[in-house]
């Protein structure tokens, strides 16, 4: 049997809008997949349907397939995507009624099911990750587009897959294989050498998006659009894999892939084969991701120039500590970020920024309270006192949390093309999520001379966020690199190489067939993105900043 080619034409709320067309011209694609869902996007979703009810999907898409719908049907290749957001029969009802307009058949279908919302509440949204057997059973029943909510990015690789070859909730290896076939794909160009640690290995000023070859085994590859900027390799999609996981475990509501399974080779130019993935059971809850406005925030940067940084900074907060003081807020923060240089050349470069961050459940008190404040010191505090913009009324911010429901608490259903309601039933056997001992790490570099060295001269990274975590997934290039990371880069040292994290718990899980090692840190993005609680507030560039960090590093390697 043929492989089921899947394509990504979107990786976040906000991607490139012309990704639909770049895909549907660039080549041979049998489904297009386009992720917009996050756990900030929820949130934001969330606020707009409280202003306009009709407001709980990615309008965006429609604005992308009023462009290309009739392209895509005349080329015979269906669309997947959780663009629904909060409100998937509202997108599909759209969608139905910008195909009558454009004269365009084709046939609309939904997932829903996964809005807990009610049950919980409080809550802005909550909802549920549902799988891809609701998306499969729409393809199967002919549907053209299937929009769904909230289900696993996974799931839109995994439902047509399941649905192509014929696969079963048992298949635990062949959708195991698809899931991590999903992950890759799943934030479109990060995939193809963008956010890539070596990015200066090939031309990454417009990416590709990515596609993967999935067979009938599961096994897959991963490659793009002949023609297409960027590049796939091994690096590249290791990186990706390791975005936004844990340890061996990957679970999702449909299967666990054992991410230390993997096997990835480079099968030629931009492809790269996934092989040997297995799969368990999934475990036996559902995540459930909770969103719920915080109270309100607000923040100023004050602008420190020239000599006595230390000094400007002590005194701008003495005096809003004690025009705060009247009424002061739930949380306050300060920063001084040191981006001076001494007998600087440029006024900016000659400046550091001190961060003031407010929060309350009063916009007045992290408002007007706060601007009076700050606006009154203009002619009254240290010299060349400004601030880069006067600080406004306060806006709200949320939290994220996530719980975990039985599968049996949700209504899973597939709405078909013809109205028809599909129930779709929770997996038959559950597995609970126990850790994996460690594996065996292969044996340390012999000894010899060594030299002071930023890690990342021999070792990619990739960070990012789950609610308040970060995880940040180092790899190495070769097997001596590994040999030598492996023993070197322990929780310890991760510890003192970023102070940041000393005191939450750090947790290593090595991933010897990646040559990578995942840490992940619980805490260190306080309630999620949406709450801001550091400077990198979806740790982004954690790994980037580790990177950066000396060590004493074999000159074999370097």
């Amino acid at each position: 049997m043929n492989p089921l080619r899947i394509g990504n034409f979107s990786g976040f709320y906000g991607d490139r809008f012309d990704a639909l067309r770049e895909m549907l011209t660039g080549g041979e694609v049998d489904v297009l997949t386009g992720d917009y869902l996050a756990e900030l996007t929820m949130l934001i979703l969330g606020r707009d349907r409280l202003k306009d009810p009709s407001a709980g999907y990615a309008r965006t898409f429609l604005r992308q397939l009023e462009d290309c719908l009739g392209l895509a049907r005349e080329r015979g290749v269906r669309i997947v995507t959780n663009a629904g957001g909060l409100d998937p029969a509202g997108l599909a009802a759209r969608i139905r009624e910008l195909a009558d307009r454009l004269g365009v058949p084709v046939r609309v279908a939904h997932v829903e099911g996964d809005d807990l919302t009610a049950a919980h509440p409080g809550t802005l949204a909550a909802h549920a990750y549902l799988g891809g057997f609701g998306i499969a059973a729409c393809l199967r029943a002919g549907a053209d587009v299937v929009v769904t909510g909230r289900v696993t990015d996974a799931a839109l690789v995994t439902g047509p897959a399941a649905a192509r070859f014929g696969w079963r909730p048992a298949d635990h290896d062949r959708l195991a294989g698809a899931v991590v076939a999903g992950h890759v794909l799943e934030c479109g160009t990060q995939a193809t050498g963008g956010n890539y640690a070596f990015f200066g290995e090939g031309d990454v000023r417009r990416p590709g998006f990515p596609l993967a070859e999935i067979h009938a085994d599961g096994s897959s590859v991963i490659t793009k659009h002949p023609g297409t900027g960027g590049f796939v390799d091994v690096g590249t999609v290791t990186a990706q894999l390791l975005y936004e996981t844990g340890g061996a475990r990957y679970a999702g509501p449909d299967v666990t892939a054992r991410l230390d399974t993997v096997r990835l080779s480079q099968d030629g130019p931009d492809r790269v084969r996934i092989e040997g993935v297995r799969g368990e059971a999934p475990p036996p809850t559902l995540k459930t991701g909770l969103n719920r406005l915080g109270g309100f925030r607000n923040e100023v940067v004050f602008v420190l120039t020239g000599l006595d940084i230390e000094a400007k900074a002590a005194l701008v907060r003495e005096q809003l500590s004690d025009a705060l003081a009247k009424a002061p807020p739930r949380e306050v923060r300060w920063e001084l970020v040191r981006t001076d240089r001494a007998d600087a050349d440029t006024e900016e470069t000659a400046s550091a920024l001190l961060r003031l961050v407010v929060r309350d459940p009063d916009q007045q008190v992290v408002g007007r309270a706060l601007s009076g404040a700050a606006v009154e010191l203009a002619l009254a505090s240290y010299p060349g006192f400004h601030v880069l913009s006067p600080p406004g009324k306060g806006a709200p911010y949320g939290v994220f949390e996530d719980v975990y429901v039985p599968h049996g608490a949700v209504d899973h259903v597939a709405v078909l093309h013809d109205g028809r309601r599909v129930p779709v039933p929770p997996p038959q056997t559950t597995r609970p999520l126990d850790a994996v001992p460690s594996p065996p790490l292969p044996a340390p570099l012999p000894p010899g001379p060594t030299r002071r060295a930023p890690l990342g001269l021999v070792v990619g990274a990739r960070s990012g966020d789950k609610g308040g975590n970060a995880n940040v997934g180092l790899w190495a290039r070769t097997d001596d690199a590994w040999r030598w990371l492996a023993h070197t880069v322990t929780t310890d040292t991760f510890r003192q190489l970023l102070p940041e994290t000393r005191e939450l718990p750090v947790t290593r899980h090595p991933l010897p067939n990646l040559r990578a090692l995942n840490f992940v840190v619980e805490g260190i993005l306080g309630d999620g993105v949406a709450a801001q609680a550091r400077f990198d507030p979806q740790a982004k560039a954690l790994g980037e900043w580790l990177r950066s960090r000396h060590l004493d590093i074999p000159e074999t390697l370097l």
